[in-house]
């Protein structure tokens, strides 16, 4: 009875987020969605020895101030899934390591912040958990050094590439039932997308190896739940970047569908325009993380929005596959949220 279709899962019991918080550093928060970001950090080393550590705190706070602002205590979390794009996801590990909760570790590239929310809520639906938290976070250093090139060799970046945010994203996932918080989003729907490679090897242009598993997802969704892009008041991928974003819109034209002005992409959305250091727009895991707990879910308990579908993308590539010659299998995670 939960299972719609070919990938998708449509919850009995739909998990609503309780509560969610996002922080970020000072490029972020000059952006258009500055303002709804809960803590902005000038010093990219929030005062630690390294990126990474200060990725791992970034993770912790935001988390934290999720928990604040639902009046949750640690007890009351039954499993922490989280992840991010270091090796070993150690981001997460060291960031949440503190807590005395279960911890599951996920790695979905940049579609991690929708991998966990969608897994939290299928958990929340099968009544193993009451209330599960989702982290996702990234840095812009940090991915650097790991992925491409040392910033101090002041490589020259081409005009597809992407910035790696800098930031976190956290979540509360409860038992609609039990929230207790009449305007909290509830996750409705849940599809999971297959591995897509359409043999893109270069790590510069990431959008185009994302957007064919975007549209894959998309397309299952809709094709599982009858709907089409005029039914949702807000589409949403993570991140594509504009080229990415332009080459989705072109799938599906070339199949007859328009995806509207409802369709955005976070790695568009959280840079200011014109931007001439950010290339194609925003990246990593914390992007969409950071859009999805601040701007849109903000949004939505304003009503703003009443039916997202939030969409993470991911490429599945390491260091060492991308030197060794191989293409950039893709992936892409839609989280159904509905309004309170």
């Amino acid at each position: 009875m939960k299972q719609c279709g070919k990938q998708t899962a449509c919850l009995t019991n739909p998990a609503a987020i309780g509560a969610h918080a996002c922080v970020a550093g000072k490029k972020e928060g000059q952006g258009p969605l500055g303002t709804a970001i809960d803590t902005l950090y000038e010093d990219g080393m929030l005062g630690l020895k390294s990126w990474e550590q200060a990725e791992s705190a970034m993770q912790k706070e935001a988390f934290s101030l999720a928990l604040g602002k639902g009046g949750y205590t640690e007890s009351a979390i039954r499993f922490i899934l989280a992840g991010d794009l270091l090796g070993q996801c150690i981001g997460s590990a060291f960031g949440l390591r503190d807590y005395a909760v279960p911890f599951i570790g996920l790695y979905g590239a940049c579609s991690t912040m929708a991998e966990s929310l969608g897994l939290g809520a299928l958990l929340i639906d099968g009544g193993f958990a009451d209330r599960i938290g989702a982290v996702t976070s990234s840095h812009f250093c940090g991915s650097e050094r790991q992925f491409r090139l040392p910033l101090e060799y002041g490589g020259q970046r081409p005009p597809t590439a992407q910035w790696t945010v800098t930031g976190a994203g956290a979540a509360v996932l409860e038992k609609a039932e039990v929230c207790g918080k009449p305007d909290s989003p509830r996750v409705s729907h849940v599809t999971f997308g297959k591995m897509v490679d359409m043999g893109v090897k270069d790590v510069s242009y990431m959008g185009a190896a994302m957007a064919p598993a975007a549209y894959d997802t998309i397309s299952a969704h809709f094709a599982d739940c009858g709907t089409k892009p005029e039914d949702y008041d807000l589409i949403v991928t993570g991140d594509l970047g504009a080229t990415g974003a332009d080459i989705l819109r072109d799938l599906f034209a070339k199949n007859g569908v328009v995806l509207g002005k409802q369709y955005n992409d976070c790695g568009v959305m959280i840079f200011a325009p014109g931007d001439a250091d950010v290339g194609d727009g925003g990246s990593g895991c914390g992007c969409s993380a950071v859009v999805l707990c601040g701007h849109i879910l903000n949004g939505m308990r304003r009503g703003q929005w009443k039916n997202v579908l939030f969409c993470g993308t991911g490429a599945l590539f390491s260091t060492v596959s991308a030197q060794q010659g191989e293409s950039i299998p893709s992936v892409c995670h839609a989280v159904r949220i509905i309004g309170g």
